[in-house]
């Protein structure tokens, strides 16, 4: 690795959330500032995030990673409503994030399609039930071809393969016309072969839709593949340790040497020995 990598790639984390974007510069869609979160336990309070900055530009994909069990999730689920911060501030679109909202949706690492139910009504299901037939009909069949399940509209979860059912889970929230998708680890439960394509799924359907994707992920290398930008988290108490741009083109190439490049120097800013 050249030694200057670090000035290729790095934004210092102080500029995540310091500074509104330059003129021209896509608008930031998530702004996140000073972000304490403490878990009370049976064994006292345990700090997890301290001092979170970022920003989430419109339309873009983020990925954030960083060491097992730093609160990447919880940081997640503040963002999206789901947890209290003590201190600090998230908004989205200038609002202080209060509660979760329906125009963001999560996808996980677990299915949540309901097996008794066909591909079309689980995909549909979100759309209620006061929605006239032939519109549901219209949004459901757009979305069952954008992730490719054409021809498997009546077919049952039980039938389908692994990659088939993300495929419908991803379906489902974009059905309901999000402005954010929240990712956390969406692809974990997956086999390798079946993640790799999912990988290339999901950036062509980022592409078709965008929607503002803020990705949790273990996997250095997917982060590498999917985002514009990856936010590196500390250990617990967690902060942003560094912001990282990545100007590959897509598709990018897990084999070209920017790539292995850019993966070293997140690897290194997570304090993980090169690998050789």
């Amino acid at each position: 690795m050249s030694p200057n990598l670090g000035d290729v790639f790095a934004v210092p984390a102080s500029h995540g959330a310091s500074k509104p974007p330059q003129s021209g510069s896509a608008s930031v869609k998530i702004r996140i500032a000073g972000v304490y979160k403490t878990f009370k336990t049976k064994k006292g309070e345990v700090p997890v995030l301290e001092g979170v900055d970022l920003d989430v530009r419109d339309r873009e994909f983020l990925a954030i990673v960083g060491p097992s069990g730093c609160g990447k999730s919880t940081l997640l689920n503040c963002i999206a409503g789901f947890e209290g911060i003590d201190s600090g501030s998230i908004q989205i679109d200038g609002e202080q994030v209060t509660r979760p909202s329906p125009k963001r949706v999560f996808v996980f690492q677990e299915t949540g399609i309901f097996p008794w139910l066909s591909v079309w009504d689980n995909i549909g299901f979100g759309l209620g039930r006061k929605m006239p037939f032939a519109q549901k009909h219209e949004i459901v069949m757009k979305y069952i071809d954008l992730v490719g399940l054409t021809g498997f509209e009546k077919a049952l979860p039980s039938e389908l393969s692994g990659g088939m059912k993300q495929r419908v889970e991803f379906a489902r929230a974009l059905a309901v016309d999000p402005d954010i998708l929240y990712l956390d680890e969406p692809f974990g439960a997956l086999d390798a072969f079946t993640r790799l394509e999912m990988r290339r799924e999901i950036v062509r359907i980022w592409k078709a839709t965008g929607k503002t994707c803020l990705l949790v992920t273990h996997d250095v290398e997917e982060a590498c593949e999917l985002a514009d930008r990856i936010a590196v988290m500390s250990k617990r108490p967690a902060t942003i340790k560094e912001i990282v741009e990545n100007p590959m083109p897509r598709p990018r190439d897990p084999d070209e040497k920017a790539f292995r490049d850019l993966k070293d120097h997140i690897f290194e800013t997570l304090g993980v020995e090169r690998r050789v």
